[in-house]
């Protein structure tokens, strides 16, 4: 797992690129949060059977996220998973 620090609204995501935190919360690599110094689950996740997230993340108060990304693919949306 990577811990990505927020900078100005985005993180660094693949080869130097950055993403939106709303990118963030639809892609299947995001696996947390950190909203106000606690750890949050991904509203990615809300899709995967195993993590049934359901809370909403306030963005605005997020200063970290977890990623999985192990594989340096980057971006990838949940919409292609779930459609």
């Amino acid at each position: 797992m990577r811990v990505l620090k927020v900078e100005k609204g985005a993180v660094p995501c693949q080869a130097g690129a950055t993403r939106t935190l709303d990118n963030c919360r639809f892609c299947v690599h995001s696996v947390r949060f950190c909203e106000d110094r606690r750890w949050v689950t991904s509203p990615a996740r809300a899709y995967c059977i195993l993590k049934r997230a359901t809370g909403e993340v306030k963005m605005e108060q997020v200063s970290a996220v977890e990623c999985d990304d192990d594989g340096n693919e980057g971006f990838r949306s949940i919409m292609s998973i779930i459609s």
